[in-house]
């Protein structure tokens, strides 16, 4: 039985563009069949991070590891990529230029040709390969370029904004392809600004915000350390809460308000809405949207 891919792992990564440090002492994991998503705003170092764990970009610090020793070109020719810009052909039939990239992987023609008309058929492409890849759409283009990411069999997947420009039915595609990989143990890196796309697909999540990594962990992680937030209801109103110490009240609305707790005031608060003819106490479980804006703000 082959053995499943090791982890992809970076350490203390730092990149500079003159006086500018683009890239800060970024660290962390991307597990073996896990999906991690790498989340921040235009600017927050994603990219150059990529490019960086890629060979793309000069390391000015830092180290890149494959299953715990520093990563090898060899390594690197072996995994997934796709970049920010992509990189296909627009005068080149589809089908011709993923047979050529296939091969510089290292493919036989023919397990090239083979594979990528499976890719296609599975992104209801099947009967465009011959087309060049400037007379397709934008998604169906960019439906190409994963296909080109998948190719060869990858034993991880580096991602900059794969589901960019996608419609729901090729995301669907996209997502089955990519847990395909996952079941085989391969680790998949992917940025996006989709936010609720990351926290749905994503076992863990590494938030950068100027160069810096601000949060990483799981979500259930991320979450835990998230504002302690309730839906408390009263009767016959709860307008009470705003005069309470240790309650930020957030929005109220009637009987009903949403409000974050401090440290320490949970049981405080419960019994006083118990007094003030409480109907509701309900813990509310932070969004991914949630928590970025808490931890890069």
């Amino acid at each position: 039985m082959p053995q499943s891919p090791p982890a992809l792992e970076v350490r203390g990564l730092t990149r500079r563009f003159g006086e500018k440090t683009a890239v800060d002492d970024v660290s962390f994991v991307v597990e073996p069949g896990k999906m991690t998503g790498f989340v921040g705003a235009n600017g927050a170092g994603k990219t150059t991070t990529m490019r960086m764990i890629m060979g793309v970009l000069v390391i000015h610090s830092g180290t890149v590891l494959w299953g715990g020793r520093p990563i090898t070109g060899h390594d690197r020719s072996r995994f997934g990529y796709m970049p920010e810009e992509r990189g296909l052909y627009p005068k080149q039939p589809v089908l011709d230029q993923l047979v050529y990239l296939g091969q510089l992987r290292g493919m036989t023609r023919s397990d090239a040709a083979a594979e990528a008309a499976r890719l296609l058929e599975r992104f209801g492409l099947g009967g465009r390969g011959k087309d060049k890849l400037e007379s397709l759409s934008l998604g169906n283009q960019q439906r190409v370029q994963i296909a080109a990411s998948l190719l060869h069999g990858p034993t991880a997947l580096v991602l900059d904004e794969p589901f960019s420009g996608l419609d729901p039915v090729a995301v669907d595609s996209m997502v089955d392809l990519l847990r395909d990989r996952l079941r085989e143990g391969v680790p998949v890196l992917f940025s996006s600004h989709q936010l609720d796309l990351v926290d749905r697909l994503c076992d863990s999540l590494v938030v950068l915000s100027d160069g810096k990594v601000m949060a990483a962990g799981t979500s259930e992680e991320l979450r835990s350390r998230g504002p302690r937030r309730h839906r408390i209801a009263t009767v016959p109103d709860a307008g009470w809460l705003r005069d309470e110490p240790g309650v930020t009240v957030l929005d109220v609305d009637g009987s009903t308000a949403v409000v974050e707790l401090a440290d320490g005031a949970h049981e405080r608060v419960l019994s006083r809405a118990v007094g003030h003819g409480l109907t509701e106490f309900t813990p509310l479980e932070p969004s991914l949207s949630d928590i970025y804006r808490e931890v890069t703000r």
